[in-house]
């Protein structure tokens, strides 16, 4: 398939985005919001010519942050326009950068030439920086045309998604040929984008610019001052984030097992999605687990088991919050989430088997004792109480994370020499 016939599938296709688009604003209304912005029709007025980021959601924004600061003080009179694709990168790129107002935000267009076109034209980027692995053929191709140098920062490719784009070889291989540079995370991916028709020259391993997490020291004072708050100081506290569906009743079953011994412990549990926050409210209840949602501001006292993380942005302050995580996506095939948050918080680390999209980091840190991986809930129960019972492997187990943060720092510098570069800024 080349980009011709992707182009024409993807507009006959048009009636099931639309009705993908129905069905999520079901359960997440700001989907029926700025639908004009998913064609390029109704975007709000923007300076030009300066760098466009792309990042598609939260978790994206979240580690594009750092390198968008970065832009911002070493171009102090370039615009950066961030696009993502959901509303919940949306809320979260707003609250980033609130105070910034060179930081121009919309929807990113689908895929389809005549969109991708008006949204370049519209912004008139020097540089288009994407995040990740998220390749649209299009979007790519018009850059091109245009003379606007693209570069997939902190690239990532799994063996799985590597397969997958080799199957439609006649449409990847000249969609990564227009790219100008990939910073890729590490060397097994790096070969895996030259295998699919990277160019050479445009491919370096930068490392992954997530070990760069900077994390603010009034943070871990405002976790101690909460805790006080909450008389839970002494009281063994872990949280599960980023869970999915089919996760959520594992966790809650290992903390069952977990108050046989622990009577007093305290699970602060996160799901991913925020249109799941009211069922797994829901789930906590019918289990007979006394709740409290994050967001009603109601205190946590000593009879509280659970409580639930409904907020957005505040998943670090909720992770140091905690004694020790684990990190979702990773009991059910989803690949897993980032690791690496919990161990700059010098948390000893949970995860488990699935961890596909992360695998060298997850290697690094299994490597270092600061990742331990579990199979389902009696795993995770028993690796949760021994970290409770045993506070020395519980500290080695966070020192040994901080010591992988530090040792793969300095991506971040790499990726913004290449930008410069590529860019000719």
């Amino acid at each position: 398939m080349n980009r011709f016939l992707y182009s024409v599938l993807f507009h006959l296709g048009l009636p099931l985005v639309a009705l993908r688009l129905w069905l999520r604003a079901r359960k997440a209304p700001a989907y029926a919001q700025r639908i004009g912005e998913r064609f390029s029709f109704g975007l709000p007025p923007m300076q030009r010519g300066g760098i466009w980021v792309h990042a598609v959601s939260v978790g994206e924004s979240i580690a594009a942050a750092p390198m968008i600061r970065a832009l911002l003080k070493r171009y102090p009179l370039l615009p950066i326009t961030v696009t993502c694709m959901t509303p919940t990168g949306s809320e979260r790129i707003k609250a980033l950068f609130a105070d910034e107002p060179r930081i121009q935000h919309c929807y990113l267009s689908y895929d389809l030439p005549w969109a991708a076109g008006r949204f370049l034209d519209h912004v008139q980027p020097r540089l288009g920086v994407i995040m990740e692995t998220e390749l649209w053929p299009n979007h790519i191709h018009q850059c091109a045309k245009r003379g606007i140098p693209t570069v997939l920062a902190n690239a990532r490719l799994s063996n799985r998604s590597a397969r997958g784009y080799g199957r439609f070889a006649k449409l990847t291989r000249p969609m990564l040929a227009e790219i100008s540079g990939f910073a890729v995370q590490t060397e097994t991916e790096a070969q895996r984008f030259l295998d699919l028709g990277a160019r050479p020259e445009c491919v370096e391993v930068t490392g992954s610019i997530k070990f760069d997490l900077s994390i603010d020291p009034q943070l871990l004072v405002r976790a101690v001052e909460q805790r006080e708050q909450w008389h839970c100081v002494q009281r063994p506290t872990w949280i599960a984030a980023s869970t999915h569906a089919g996760e959520d009743e594992a966790v809650l079953a290992a903390h069952r097992q977990l108050l046989i011994s622990h009577p007093d412990a305290l699970l602060i549990l996160v799901p991913r999605h925020p249109e799941r926050f009211n069922s797994v409210h829901d789930l906590c209840q019918q289990q007979g687990f006394e709740t409290v949602r994050r967001s009603s501001a109601q205190a946590v006292t000593s009879t509280t088991s659970v409580l639930l993380g409904d907020t957005m942005g505040e998943l670090l302050f909720l992770y140091a919050l905690a004694d020790c995580a684990f990190v979702g996506g990773s009991l059910v095939p989803n690949g897993g989430h980032n690791l690496l948050e919990p161990a700059a918080l010098a948390k000893p680390v949970i995860s488990g088997p699935h961890l596909f999209n992360f695998l060298e980091i997850a290697a690094l840190l299994r490597f270092a004792g600061a990742l331990e991986e579990v199979s389902d809930a009696k795993g995770l129960a028993t690796a949760v109480q021994q970290l409770f019972d045993t506070p020395a492997k519980a500290q080695q187990m966070a020192d040994a994370g901080l010591r992988v943060m530090h040792a793969n720092q300095g991506a971040l510098q790499r990726l913004l020499d290449m930008l410069a570069r590529v860019a000719g800024l």
